[in-house]
This record gives C-alpha cells, sequence and structure tokens, in this order.
C-alpha cells in the first residue's frame, strides 16, 4: 500500500498498520538556509514562513498539517512596525502589541522592551475585544471552498486545527515577570483573560462544525517551560488552565479529532499528567535541552496513552554522521511501535552542517522509513565519509 501523508498520520498515531513512518521536520532557522545556499543548497530553495513548502519539497519531506482551520489569534493585530534601527539590531512593535529589540540576522529570541498589556484597563482597551469570535475574519472567506476541502475523502494532507493558546500567548504579551505576579496579585484578571480566550475558541469551533468543518489533530502552543520547569507552577495550572482546556478538548472529540498536541519548549514533565487530564495527548517537540528530555523515557512512563512527535536532539546534527546515525537507530525502536513521529526537537539551526543535515536525512529514510514509498530527493546523494 501506498498512503497519503493524511492516512500515514492518521495511522501513525493510532498504532494502525502503515506503509512506512512519517519522515517530516519542524523547519529551519531562516538563517539556516541562507547558510545552506553557500553550501550546496540551490538558490532556489528558500525559506517559506512555518509552512516551509519550499524546503519541504526539496527535502523529500511528509506534511503533518493542512486543511482550513480558523483563526484564535488576535483579530485584528496590532500594525506591526519597525520604531527604530540600531544598527544590527532594530526596535520592532510585534502584532502581538509587544514591543522588541531583536538582531537583523542570526537572532532567535528577541529582547522584550515594552507592553502593551500591563492591568485590566489595558486588557479591555487593546486585547479583550480582539477575541470577537463573530469577526469574519476569523474564519475561511469561502465557505464553500472550505467545504470541498474538508469533504474530500482523497485531500492528501491531514486536516489540522489551530487552537492557540491558553497561557502562552499571555505571557507573551505581559512578560513572564509580570504574568508570574498576575497569578498572585490579580487572579480574577488572568482567569478572566484566559476564559475570554476559551469562549471564543469554542463560538469559533461550534460555526466552523456547523458549516462542516472537519479535523484529524489540533494544535496548541504555550511555550510556558524553561530548563527547571514550568513557569506556572502545576497547582496553579491544575486550578486556572485545566478545566478551560478541558472544555476544548471535549468539543474537539466530540467531533471526531482525537489527536490534540501541545508545541511546548522546556522541560515538560511536571505538566503531562495535567495536560494528558485536560485531554492533551501528544506532546511535541520533546525538546531535549540540557534536562535530557527522551520520547523513549516518555513512552515507558506512559504508554500508548501520550503520542510523541519530536525529541531528536538538533544538536547532534552538528556532530559527526556516527553520532546522528546512532541517535536515529536509538530511536527505531519507538518509531516502529507508533504513536511517534520523530524528527529534530525544534528548528535546524544555522550551525548544522548541509551536509550533515543531508546524511541525517537519508539514514532516517533508511532506518525509520525502510526507503519505502518515498517522496523523491531533490538533491544529489550524501554519502557516509
Amino acid at each position: 500500500m501506498n498512503m497519503t501523508d493524511r492516512e500515514r498520520f492518521l495511522a501513525t498515531m493510532h498504532y494502525q498498520p502503515r506503509d512506512r513512518a512519517p519522515i517530516v521536520d519542524f523547519g529551519f532557522w531562516w538563517e539556516t538556509i541562507i547558510e545552506w545556499h553557500k553550501q550546496g543548497l540551490p538558490d532556489s530553495v528558500t525559506y517559506e514562513s512555518y509552512d516551509s513548502t519550499q524546503t519541504d519539497a526539496f527535502f523529500g519531506m511528509d506534511t503533518y498539517t493542512g486543511g482550513v482551520s480558523g483563526s484564535p489569534w488576535l483579530v485584528p493585530t496590532f500594525e506591526e512596525k519597525v520604531l527604530e534601527d540600531r544598527g544590527d539590531h532594530e526596535v520592532v512593535m510585534q502584532a502581538n502589541g509587544v514591543i522588541v529589540q531583536r538582531k537583523k540576522f542570526m537572532g532567535s529570541i528577541p529582547e522584550h522592551l515594552g507592553h502593551t498589556l500591563v492591568d485590566r484597563a489595558s486588557w479591555e482597551e487593546h486585547y479583550k475585544w480582539r477575541f470577537d469570535p463573530t469577526n469574519p475574519d476569523r474564519y475561511p472567506k469561502d465557505w464553500n471552498a472550505a467545504r470541498k476541502i474538508w469533504n474530500d475523502p482523497t485531500y492528501p494532507r491531514v486536516h489540522l486545527c489551530n487552537g492557540g493558546s491558553f497561557y502562552g500567548w499571555i505571557r507573551d504579551w505581559m512578560g513572564v515577570e509580570a504574568v508570574s505576579y498576575l497569578v498572585y496579585d490579580d487572579p480574577v484578571l488572568l482567569e478572566e483573560m484566559v476564559d475570554t480566550m476559551t469562549e471564543c475558541k469554542l463560538a469559533m469551533l461550534e460555526k466552523l462544525f456547523a458549516n462542516g468543518a472537519r479535523y484529524d489533530a489540533c494544535a496548541l502552543w504555550e511555550d510556558m517551560c524553561y530548563n527547571s520547569g514550568p513557569l506556572l507552577a502545576p497547582e496553579h495550572f491544575k486550578r486556572i488552565l485545566v478545566p478551560q482546556i478541558k472544555r476544548f478538548t471535549t468539543l474537539l472529540r466530540r467531533h471526531g479529532c482525537d489527536v490534540i498536541w501541545v508545541d511546548c519548549d522546556g522541560k515538560i514533565d511536571d505538566l503531562i499528567p495535567l495536560w494528558l487530564d485536560a485531554g492533551v495527548n501528544c506532546m511535541f517537540p520533546i525538546e531535549v535541552g540540557t534536562w535530557g528530555a527522551d520520547p523513549v523515557k516518555f513512552r515507558k512512563q506512559y504508554g500508548k496513552q501520550l503520542l510523541l512527535m519530536g525529541g531528536f536532539d538538533k544538536h547532534i546534527l552538528a556532530r559527526s554522521k556516527a553520532d546522528i546515525e546512532k541517535e536515529v537507530r536509538r530511536l527505531a525502536p519507538l518509531v516502529e511501535e507508533g504513536g511517534y513521529i520523530p524528527m529534530p526537537d525544534h528548528r535546524v539551526p544555522p550551525d548544522v552542517p548541509f551536509d550533515n543535515y543531508l546524511f541525517y536525512l537519508e539514514t532516517a529514510r533508511k532506518i525509520w522509513a525502510k526507503d519505502t514509498n518515498l517522496k523523491p530527493l531533490c538533491m544529489h546523494s550524501s554519502k557516509p565519509s
């Protein structure tokens, strides 16, 4: 059998027979693509936002996203604009209302300089009204075209719902320190923010489902952990977030969507049981970090109830080819078991040599996918040195 990306994803996540394991990636820093152009990547392959359309095609990747979703985000967003040029840095008002300083090149996490959201008054003036679920800009511009995709049994990509965030966005808008104080200084405001976003998501989903939407999976984003654990204590997570997340996941499952992942960096160990209680059953990207997160360990700890995506230490890609092959083989039994889609544990950074990445990809295709029903690689073969 030769499966589509969607069929392969669903079979993998439900521990069913499949033609092979999915071969996917989380993506690349845009600086990585620029560096790789100097190392042999054709100039015609460029970085295209988070969809990575060109790179997916060039590297023969499967996809784990697709379909038509609504937007749980700020609608409308703030106007994004450069406020000040500081040579190799620039000060920017972001679309989320946060003022940051960021590098023009080789930058990762920008430095927060100021926040529009600082208290109840600024919440009501600048943010709360942006979660109006009746705003038509949240929804497909062409409902008939959307329904055609949702109802097409041969649609080859995963129908993915954008679930947004319950805490991570607030942490971004206020900053870690301010939202941490808010838990104690004004918990009612924090709970109102979470409730407002949840109500918007639920109303949005109800309208989408009423118009024929179907979803195979849902993606949440939180980034609420660091190298020692969560930014929000588990007791507060359980009290404030779990009930709201459960409302959301219950609605999804009622309409047939039973793969719900959360994208959270950092040491997530203390929050996994709470996410599972709330109906979130897949962890992504399982950032290895200095704390040694490991998908093999998580499978032993939680069994097949916990689905997994990621967990290949991206730093290994900058080491030797022997190290790369060793890690591919270490993860192979878990890949074979199912319920796990391997990929580097974050976007591939520019210190990874292009040739190393090609070797990783060829090795993964051979060992994880057994060279079966693969998409063509649009590059010269890389051989071990």
